[in-house]
């Protein structure tokens, strides 16, 4: 059974820096889609970045892609996200999944994951 646990969100202002990291455990081989979501009150489950662990090819959605950089580290089994200039709209709860299925990089879905970690909350304040 794989595990994902979240860690690294806090509260910060606007235009500073977050690095998100999701320790995995559990897996039964060595090559995993991971990914980010995330989902702010009210609105629904967004995507925002993919990664092959398997090569390292990663994905990131077109909002974020500038501010927001998807890695891995295998040594650690573990996922990060840099989140760079933050902005308001960023406030969030952001999730980490992973799934061992073939599929193609960007623009995924929740239904795409079958493990999900419990999620860790970004706020951003003016």
């Amino acid at each position: 059974q794989v595990q994902l646990v979240e860690s690294g969100g806090g509260s910060v202002q606007a235009g500073g820096s977050l690095r998100l990291s999701c320790a995995a455990s559990g897996y039964t081989g060595s090559r995993y889609y991971m990914a980010w979501f995330r989902q702010a009150p009210g609105k629904p489950r967004e995507w925002v970045a993919t990664i092959y662990t398997g090569g390292g090819s990663t994905c990131s959605g077109d909002s974020v892609q500038d501010r927001f950089t998807i890695s891995q580290d295998n040594a650690k089994n573990t996922l990060y996200l840099q989140i760079n200039s933050l902005k308001p709209e960023d406030t969030a709860m952001y999730y980490c999944a992973a799934d061992s299925r073939f599929k193609r990089l960007c623009r995924l879905t929740g239904a795409d994951f079958n493990y999900w970690g419990q999620g860790t909350q970004v706020t951003v304040s003016t």
